[in-house]
C-alpha cells in the first residue's frame, strides 16, 4: 500500500493520532495547504496549483518544493489536482489533512463528496483536521478505534438502509434512515463494562462517519 498525506488548505491542529497517521507517507501539497507541511514538520515532494494563496515567510525548504502550476480558472481544485498527482505517483491510500473548515464550505463539502467517490473506486481515504475526522462507511461492518465518550455521527447522502450502530450510546438495529433526516446525528461511543468497540454496518445507501477524536474547547 502506497499512502499519500495530501495538504489541503482548511483548519488543523497536530494531534499524535495525526502523527501516526501521515507517519511515513509520502506528502503532496495543494497550494495554501504547503503552510500545513511547516505545523506537520512534513516536507511534500510536490507542490500543486494555482498559487493564489502562498503563505508569508516560508522556510526555504518549503518554499523549494518543487512545483506544477496550473492557470486559476480552471476545471478541478487545487485539492483535486493534488489527488490526481498522488495517483500518477502510485498512491492506493490517501490522507486529507486540512479536509474542513477553512473559508470554503462548498470545498469542504467537495471534500466529502470526493472521498466517497474514491472509495467506491477502491481508494482508502481518511478525511481529517486533527481535531475531527471522516472515514467513508463501507456496505458490511466496520469497527473503529475511538475511545469511550467520542462523539460521532453518520452523514447519510442518500437513504440509507440496514444500518446498525453497536458500542454506541444510541445503538441502532438494520434501520432505515431518509435523506436528509437527523437521526444520526450527535451519537457517542459507549462501551460496556467488558470494553468494545464502535462498530457500524450499512446494507445499502452512500454514508460517512464523521468523528470528533481531539474535541476543541467551547468558545
Amino acid at each position: 500500500m502506497s499512502t499519500f498525506t495530501i495538504l489541503l488548505g482548511g483548519d488543523l491542529i497536530r494531534t499524535p493520532r495525526l502523527d501516526r497517521q501521515v507517519e511515513g507517507s509520502r506528502v503532496i501539497a495543494a497550494d495554501g495547504g504547503i503552510g500545513h507541511a511547516r505545523l506537520l514538520g512534513l516536507v511534500p515532494e510536490l507542490w500543486v496549483g494555482d498559487f493564489d494563496s502562498v503563505p508569508d515567510n516560508l522556510p526555504d525548504d518549503l518554499a523549494a518544493v518543487p512545483r506544477r502550476t496550473f492557470p486559476a480558472e480552471k476545471d478541478k481544485t487545487d485539492g483535486e489536482l493534488a489527488i490526481a498527482a498522488a495517483f500518477e505517483r502510485g498512491a492506493t491510500s490517501l490522507v486529507l489533512a486540512g479536509a474542513f473548515g477553512g473559508k470554503r464550505p462548498d470545498h469542504a463539502f467537495l471534500h466529502l463528496a470526493l472521498g466517497l467517490r474514491l472509495a467506491e473506486a477502491g481508494t482508502e481515504v481518511l478525511l481529517t483536521s486533527g481535531a475531527q475526522e471522516a472515514v467513508p462507511l463501507p456496505h458490511g461492518t466496520a469497527g473503529f478505534d475511538y475511545a469511550d465518550g467520542t462523539l460521532f455521527s453518520v452523514l447519510g447522502f442518500s437513504e440509507l438502509a440496514g444500518l446498525t450502530v453497536t458500542g454506541a450510546k444510541w445503538p441502532l438495529n438494520r434501520v432505515k434512515v431518509a435523506f436528509g433526516s437527523s437521526l444520526t446525528i450527535s451519537n457517542e461511543v459507549k462501551f460496556d463494562k467488558t470494553g468494545g468497540r464502535l462498530e457500524i454496518a450499512l446494507g445499502h445507501g452512500r454514508a460517512m462517519l464523521l468523528a470528533h477524536p481531539y474535541p476543541l474547547p467551547e468558545s
